[in-house]
C-alpha cells in the first residue's frame, strides 16, 4: 500500500460526503485473517504514536496524589485526589467520568485503589490507565510530554474480533496528514502481525455518517 493510494481514497471520501452540521470524524477499518485469536501471541494490542493530532482535543484525566497534582492541574483536562476517591463508589459518576475522557493517568503507587474503585467501569471500556501507552506514572513523572503524545495516541486492539476501528482524524484535516497517520498505523500494525500484510484481509476508511471506502 502506498500513499498515492491512500491519497486517492481520501479525496474520494470526502467528495462523496454530504456536508454535515459538525466536523465528521474519520475511522480506518482493518479487518484481519488468519489469526487465532485465543491465543495471546496473536492478539493484537498496541498503542501507535502518530505524527500528526487527530484533529481534535484528546480529554485526559489524571488520577493522582498530591505529588502531581500541581502539574497535572496544568496540563490534564480533570484531576482527581485521593481524598475524592471514595465518592466514585457511585457507579453512575465513573461511567460519566469514562465518556468525558479518552485516556486515564494514573500514579503508579495509587493502582490498587484506582483498580478497585474505577476499575469495574473502565476496564470493560478499555479505558484503565495503561502502561503500554505510558499512563501509569511515577510519583515524579513529567505529565506534560506524556499528555502532549496522547493528543497522537491510538490504541489498536483486535482480541476479540478480527476487526477493529480506530480515529485517525477528522475531515477538516490536510489529506496529506491523514495519509500519514494512515500509513503509520499499518506500518506498526504489520510489524506486531505474525505473517504481517499476509493477516491483512482489507482496510477500509469512513466518515462518521457516511460509507466508507476501500483502501485494500
Amino acid at each position: 500500500m502506498n500513499k498515492e493510494s491512500i491519497l486517492k481514497a481520501i479525496k474520494e471520501l470526502k467528495e462523496k460526503s454530504k456536508k454535515r452540521n459538525f466536523s465528521q470524524t474519520v475511522d480506518l477499518i482493518i479487518n484481519l485473517k488468519n489469526l487465532n485469536l485465543k491465543s495471546n501471541e496473536e492478539q493484537i494490542d498496541f498503542y501507535a504514536t502518530l505524527h500528526n493530532d487527530l484533529g481534535k482535543k484528546i480529554k485526559v484525566c489524571a488520577l493522582v496524589g498530591p505529588e502531581l497534582k500541581e502539574q497535572a492541574l496544568k496540563v490534564c483536562d480533570e484531576v482527581i485526589t485521593p481524598e475524592q476517591f471514595p465518592k466514585y463508589a457511585d457507579k453512575k459518576l465513573v461511567k460519566k467520568l469514562a465518556a468525558k475522557h479518552n485516556y486515564f493517568i494514573a500514579q503508579a503507587n495509587l493502582m490498587g485503589q484506582i483498580a478497585q474503585i474505577f476499575g469495574r467501569i473502565l476496564g470493560p471500556r478499555n479505558k484503565m490507565p495503561n502502561p503500554k501507552a505510558g499512563c501509569v506514572v511515577l510519583p515524579n513523572a513529567n505529565l506534560a510530554p506524556l499528555v502532549e503524545k496522547l493528543q497522537k495516541t491510538v490504541r489498536v486492539f483486535a482480541k476479540n474480533s478480527l476487526s477493529f476501528k480506530c480515529a485517525i482524524g477528522t475531515e477538516k484535516m490536510d489529506d496529506a496528514k491523514l495519509a500519514d497517520n494512515i500509513d503509520v498505523i499499518y506500518s506498526q500494525l504489520v510489524n506486531h502481525l505474525p505473517k504481517e500484510t499476509a493477516n491483512i484481509k482489507n482496510m477500509l476508511i469512513k466518515l462518521t455518517m457516511d460509507k466508507p471506502i476501500r483502501l485494500v
